[in-house]
């Protein structure tokens, strides 16, 4: 018995070697081993794992005798050794004799047709090891039906015993069904026990791994074992319909909820970068994601133009900022750093008005407090597309601590390389020199405002008191806890706003922004919430007709129709588009189109910023109650006359793993021909399922990008048929 070397804590948890056996039995399962999977192939799947705790260049891949083309497939700079007989996989270990007899320290072994083991379970099993000195250590897992894998035997205290073979296996001892605890096939060794103990299984006629850890097992060896406890990881792939059954679970995790402790790596969403503090929010994935962002801005050569830095008022906000900018000091780039709390719009807006290379802005928007996150804006103000946000995340996901180039914050303002300056003015200015104040002016109107304890009272204030308005505040201190709700503007979150402008009978208008004040809400003078719908509409009519300009409209897929119906009484286009403002800014792009907007609450206007900005929609619509001197209740009565009506509803469901299976399965092999009477016109698959029917009338499935939900959206001629629609999704949705 080799006595255990001790493990200090700062001891890094590394094998000094890895073999991945990927012969294969036959021809049809290394073939298996090439084909694609979650964007790359099983074998790179593997691989990939494995060099999360072995260097590439300590991994020893042992392939048949004679094979190219898995070779040809990962190129240099891995080695590979041939096994020249299919003996087993025993065998397949000792044919990397040379790679392993006089390394010091464990090898780890995997077999190449395991690609759905996490690289925490192959951690916790070498972490295991370590610290229980052991000499050779397996994977374990419990399952419901254990099938072919053989069968672990504890005693009462939970030492291992041995493994059972599965019946009908020609090494089959004892065989208990209670047994639900299998041997996945990974395990460590001690490189110093390992070949000696392969030999001596060989001279018994004994050629596999499995046999090699009952026999030490046994012969009472150190051993020890790590249970993983998903079951999905036990897939393996030998068979075509197995790798059908590794696809869906590849999809099932894609959108499982999660928490970033496995890897803490960092992933854009629909509107940025978002996690949880302290899990994957934390400054120094902050540091690897704006070192990233330092990077791309130095191959573009666009160093001297700097970046603009701010933050709202969510926990580490401002030193996520003060952070970032210390990295892009570092890397000689210069920085416009923000003072205090600022809302998104404002470095939408700041980005072009400096001439910056980024605009970047520490916020989660309306998530719970526990979250934060990062938004990046363009040189021009717009939102990334996707191709550039995958961009960063890879490279900053793949930086180490030693990778990051900061100098200290103070330094950094003595060299001149960050500087101060509060654009809060600036911004101002710019929305006054499209919102008409001298027409607010002559109507004096009291207007109650709602910031949600987020950013917009400053800015807001300040363009509500120039036009004279008699303006309130409610909720307008500084809470990064958000009053414990989230901050979004949603009915049931404004419910004091509603109230407050119900029951006093004094107030014109009541106006919401959301934490980062880049979505707005609004409430009419009778206290009616108005729907982002209406609110559109509104606007779109009012810009059009009143204020006489001109252009279409872009709209998410999620947004009224009633839009396209005005659009094209003006005799003007619509488009539509993705979730996403991204998408819309774009859409208006190629369009020239006059509003963009999405039924969240986000809009902006041609001649405005490129992203949504729910100060200046707010400072526009008070604008639109003044210069017609009409109530909200009366425009948009207004409007509907011209358009007609259509009814919305929406719900969400919680959404499994497996729900993001099925309801695509469902619809793909069996779509609806109709949906609460009416027939299905086409499915649009762009985004979710989207149910065309007659007279504008629609229905959507879509899962969220952001939550474990199934948002479900229908719009049709009375509110009975919008909810029939809801209720017939939902049924679709659960199966029934």
């Amino acid at each position: 018995m080799v006595t255990p070397v001790s493990q200090t804590p700062h001891q890094p948890v590394r094998p000094c070697h890895a073999v991945v056996l990927a012969a294969g039995k036959d021809q049809a399962t290394r073939d298996l081993l090439l084909r694609p999977l979650a964007g790359a192939t099983v074998i790179d799947l593997v691989l990939a794992n494995v060099t999360t705790l072995v260097p590439q260049d300590q991994v020893t891949i042992v392939v048949a005798e004679g094979e190219t083309a898995l070779q040809q497939h990962l190129g240099q700079g891995w080695r590979f050794v041939p096994q020249t007989v299919q003996a087993g996989t025993g065998d397949a270990v000792r044919c990397a004799r040379f790679q392993l007899e006089h390394l010091e320290g464990d090898v780890l072994i995997a077999y190449g047709d395991t690609p759905m083991l996490r690289p925490a379970s192959l951690r916790g099993l070498l972490n295991r090891h370590r610290l229980k000195g052991a000499q050779f250590s397996l994977l374990t897992a419990k399952l419901t039906d254990p099938g072919h894998y053989g069968r672990i035997r504890r005693d009462a205290h939970g030492r291992l015993l041995g493994i059972d073979e599965p019946p009908g296996d020609p090494v089959t001892r004892t065989h208990d069904q209670t047994l639900t605890e299998v041997n996945v096939g990974a395990y460590v060794a001690d490189a110093a026990l390992l070949m000696p103990q392969l030999d001596a299984m060989a001279a018994r006629g004994e050629h596999r791994l499995t046999e090699l850890a009952a026999r030490l097992i046994s012969e009472n060896v150190p051993t020890s074992s790590y249970a993983i406890v998903d079951q999905d990881e036990v897939q393996g792939i030998n068979t075509t319909e197995e790798l059908a059954q590794a696809a869906d679970i590849v999809i099932k995790r894609l959108f499982a909820p999660q928490h970033a402790v496995e890897s803490g790596e960092i992933a854009f969403g629909t509107g940025g970068w978002r996690a949880k503090i302290g899990e994957g929010f934390t400054i120094h994935n902050v540091r690897r994601l704006t070192q990233a962002i330092a990077n791309e801005t130095t191959r573009q050569g666009q160093e001297a133009k700097g970046v603009v830095i701010g933050g709202d008022r969510r926990f580490l906000s401002r030193e996520s900022a003060e952070a970032a900018a210390e990295v892009f000091a570092g890397n000689g780039i210069p920085v416009t750093l923000l003072p205090d709390d600022v809302p998104t719009p404002l470095v939408t807006f700041a980005a072009p008005h400096l001439q910056a290379a980024y605009g970047l802005v520490f916020t989660a928007s309306h998530n719970p407090p526990q979250w934060n996150g990062l938004k990046v804006f363009r040189a021009d103000g717009s939102l990334p597309l996707q191709d550039e946000t995958d961009r960063y995340q890879a490279e900053a996901n793949a930086l180490q601590p030693g990778d990051i180039v900061a100098i200290d914050l103070n330094l950094a303002k003595r060299a001149g390389l960050v500087r101060e300056r509060d654009l809060t003015s600036d911004y101002i200015d710019a929305i006054e020199q499209i919102v008409d104040v001298a027409v607010i002016r002559q109507a004096p109107l009291r207007v109650i405002v709602d910031p949600m304890y987020g950013t917009s009272q400053l800015t807001l204030g300040t363009i509500l008191s120039d036009a004279r308005c008699r303006v309130e505040f409610i909720h307008e201190r500084h809470n990064p806890l958000f009053g414990g709700r989230s901050p979004a503007p949603d009915e049931e979150a404004l419910e004091t706003l509603i109230s407050m402008v119900k029951t006093s009978g004094r107030y014109d208008l009541g106006l919401a922004t959301d934490g980062d004040a880049d979505r707005i809400a609004i409430v009419d003078e009778t206290g009616r919430y108005i729907t982002t719908n209406d609110l559109l509409l509104l606007v779109y009519w009012y810009l059009h007709e009143v204020r006489g300009e001109r252009g279409g409209v872009v709209r998410n897929l999620a947004t009224t129709h009633l839009l396209d119906r005005l659009a094209a009484r003006f005799g003007e286009t619509s488009r539509e588009v993705p979730v996403g403002f991204k998408h819309i800014t774009k859409g208006m792009l190629d369009d020239a189109a006059l509003l963009g907007g999405e039924s969240s609450g986000g809009l902006t206007i041609r001649g405005h910023i490129l992203g949504k900005d729910g100060i200046f929609a707010c400072a526009l619509v008070v604008e639109m109650l003044a210069r017609t001197g009409q109530t909200l209740s009366q425009l948009l009565e207004q409007v509907y006359g011209l358009t007609g009506r259509l009814y919305s509803q929406e719900t969400g469901l919680p959404a499994t793993p497996d729900m993001r299976l099925a309801v695509p399965r469902a619809i793909t092999t069996n779509p609806p021909k109709a949906l609460a009477g009416l027939p299905v016109e086409r499915i649009d698959t762009f985004d979710g399922f989207k149910f065309v029917l007659p007279n504008d009338n629609w229905a959507l499935l879509r899962f969220s990008g952001t939550e474990p939900v199934l948002r479900i959206f229908a719009e049709a001629s009375t509110p009975e048929l919008a909810a029939q629609l809801v209720a017939n999704l939902s049924d679709l949705a659960a199966g029934r």
